[in-house]
């Protein structure tokens, strides 16, 4: 009874109290907690900034750009076919727009007929340069013939003339006299004749001359008729999609109206930075790309060039500084990135889209 009565005051004897850590202690540890944590932010964030923000300049004032080429018809016409469809992808060469072309047939049909007849007219001036030539020939014949008689009047005269007046009579003498006079002035003519053959010599040739001048001048025009009915075929002048199409079948164009425009697959992004952020940007440099459309993809890229100038001071009013109301304005200069790699086909990346760039720069 006696063990059970010890073993009985052992159980219920109170317990020790706990005695808690003083209030100083644990502002202390939570003082310390809210140090640790803070210094681990700081560093986290100051390791961030080191990593991923001061090596890298960046701007949302980015889009796609490429060159976009304006298809316009080289002669007037109604539009016979539209052989393309709005955003349809077309090849270098191909027609695009039929151009009635009956009336440039009419006008090819009369160029070679114009060049037939100045072929003609070469044939027959020289001809002409071959008769000219030949009346040539004849007229110095002819000189040859006078100048023969000339000299043997002359000679017949003179006999006449040496012998005593009454050997001879004086009608003989006479008949000498007007013979010789006759025979020279016979001389003289067939020299003006030849004179006059050889200056038609030369007029004929002349007249080749400008026949052939007039062939050279049909044959560019019967060219140009060739052209005018070729360019009844609007081609495409390079690959790419059909865009802004505002032609119709039916319609009357005009040369240089505005028909469609062609977009092609080659672009580039252009970034409008700060000019504070172009300190250390230089071409070359590395350039992750973030297309709007396309969330959750990066592209790779690099800068190509940066203008030569803001882009207010090549808008279409350049801004006026030399006033006295003037306020600075941090202004922009477009940079050219270039996409390391073509954009793959499946994406439809096209001018004008929004693009977030983001240069490593350090």
């Amino acid at each position: 009874m006696a063990v059970a009565g010890s073993a009985s005051d052992a159980t219920t004897a109170p317990s020790r109290p706990i005695v808690p850590p003083p209030r100083r202690g644990r502002r202390v540890l939570k003082t310390l907690l809210i140090v640790v944590s803070s210094v681990a932010l700081i560093a986290a964030v100051a390791v961030f900034y080191v990593r991923d923000i001061a090596p890298y300049e960046s701007t949302d004032d980015a889009f796609i750009d490429g060159y976009v080429t304006v298809v316009s018809p080289r002669v007037a016409g109604q539009v016979l076919r539209l052989l393309v469809n709005d955003n349809e992808q077309v090849k270098q060469g191909q027609v695009l727009v039929q151009i009635d072309p009956r009336d440039y047939r009419t006008r090819l049909a009369q160029a070679r007929a114009d060049l037939a007849a100045a072929q003609s007219q070469l044939q027959q001036a020289r001809a002409q340069v071959l008769v000219s030539v030949a009346k040539v020939a004849q007229s110095q014949a002819s000189v040859i013939s006078a100048a023969a008689q000339a000299l043997r009047s002359g000679d017949d005269l003179q006999r006449y003339q040496a012998v005593e007046s009454r050997a001879v009579s004086k009608t003989a003498l006479e008949q000498a006299q007007v013979q010789a006079r006759s025979t020279s002035a016979a001389l003289n003519a067939a020299r003006s004749a030849v004179r006059g053959a050889q200056a038609q010599v030369q007029l004929n040739e002349a007249g080749v001359a400008t026949a052939m001048a007039a062939i050279q001048q049909a044959q560019a025009r019967a060219q140009q008729a060739e052209l005018d009915l070729s360019y009844t075929q609007v081609i495409a002048p390079v690959d790419g999609r059909v865009t802004a199409r505002s032609v119709q079948p039916g319609n009357y164009i005009e040369p240089g109206q505005a028909l469609l425009a062609l977009v092609p697959r080659s672009v580039w992004v252009v970034a409008n930075f700060k000019e504070t952020q172009l300190t250390d940007l230089r071409p070359g440099q590395p350039v992750e790309l973030q297309i709007d459309a396309y969330p959750g993809m990066s592209f790779k890229a690099h800068v190509d060039s940066l203008q030569a100038g803001t882009g207010g001071r090549f808008s279409l009013l350049p801004p006026e500084n030399a006033v006295g109301n003037y306020v600075k304005v941090v202004q922009r200069v477009p940079v050219k990135i270039d996409f390391n790699e073509p954009v793959p086909q499946g994406l439809d990346v096209a001018p004008g889209m929004s693009v977030e760039p983001r240069v490593r720069v350090k």
